[in-house]
């Protein structure tokens, strides 16, 4: 695997950034409101969102005083073209991966 690769699979490895990516997928949300639904500090979302941001997966930017959080989805390409290669998975279709992200929701907020 090559290292963008390894960051973007790294960074949906865990169950609170593939909650905030199912979160944007429904618009753009400012830092403080990504932060909302969680029991951890706004610095601990934040080192989250860092992750996201250099895995390419979110793009961030300023609106005034409010940091606003976008969705990337084309960051996924590069992880649907390598499962791709396996011949067994198909492009990566948002909206079968909006749906898989709602049904994980629950389960992560469970543990």
């Amino acid at each position: 695997m090559n290292e963008p690769l390894d960051i973007v699979f790294s960074a949906l490895a865990d169950p609170t950034r593939r909650t905030i990516l199912a979160m944007l997928l429904e618009d753009d949300m400012a830092v403080t409101d990504v932060a909302e639904p969680f029991e951890m500090s706004l610095a601990a979302i934040s080192k989250h969102l860092v992750i996201l941001t250099k895995a390419g997966l979110i793009s961030q930017e300023k609106r005034g005083r409010v940091k606003w959080c976008k969705l990337e989805p084309d960051a996924l390409r590069s992880a649907s073209v390598w499962m791709q290669g396996f011949g067994q998975f198909e492009p990566v279709n948002l909206d079968a991966f909006e749906r898989f992200l709602e049904i994980e929701i629950p389960n992560a907020e469970e543990t």
